[in-house]
């Protein structure tokens, strides 16, 4: 496979992106491909917030891989600041290539240079496998997390 480059994601990079988001069962349900206009507006308020990271994985100039991740400012833990990684995914015939381990890793490394102190992530409970590979690099499911849809 060809060299991998991790960089911001453009408006040309939504609908690779959406389609990776809506390419499982449980993104296929939340998705929708087919009308990109919310995923465009929402790339617009991503893009021009400087807190936030919209990146995706290029290989040989396609989009292989995503990720957000957001920084966070807190007063809680000393006044740390900490990071929000969210919507990793990897194109279908990338997964257990390790590119999920360079773009976690891509994510670590940044929240590291924004001076955060502590990175977290949110997983479905249904994503076991996902849960391994976050145990695999050192994350520990040590939080249950709530949401409540609006």
């Amino acid at each position: 496979m060809g060299d991998l480059e991790i960089r911001r994601t453009t408006a040309r990079d939504i609908p690779a992106v959406v389609a990776m988001l809506a390419d499982d069962l449980l993104g296929a349900q939340r998705e929708s491909p087919d009308d990109l206009s919310p995923y465009m507006a929402a790339f617009e308020r991503l893009r021009t917030d400087p807190n936030q990271h919209l990146v995706v994985a290029v290989r040989e100039d396609r989009v292989v891989g995503t990720l957000q991740l957001t920084i966070v400012p807190g007063l809680s833990r000393r006044g740390a600041t900490r990071s929000i990684i969210e919507g990793v995914r990897i194109h279908g015939d990338e997964r257990g290539s390790g590119l999920g381990t360079q773009l976690i890793e891509w994510a670590i490394d940044e929240s590291r240079r924004q001076g955060c102190h502590l990175v977290q992530l949110t997983s479905d409970k249904s994503r076991t496998d996902a849960h391994r590979f976050y145990e695999r690099l050192g994350f520990s499911a040590s939080h249950t997390g709530f949401k409540l849809q609006l």
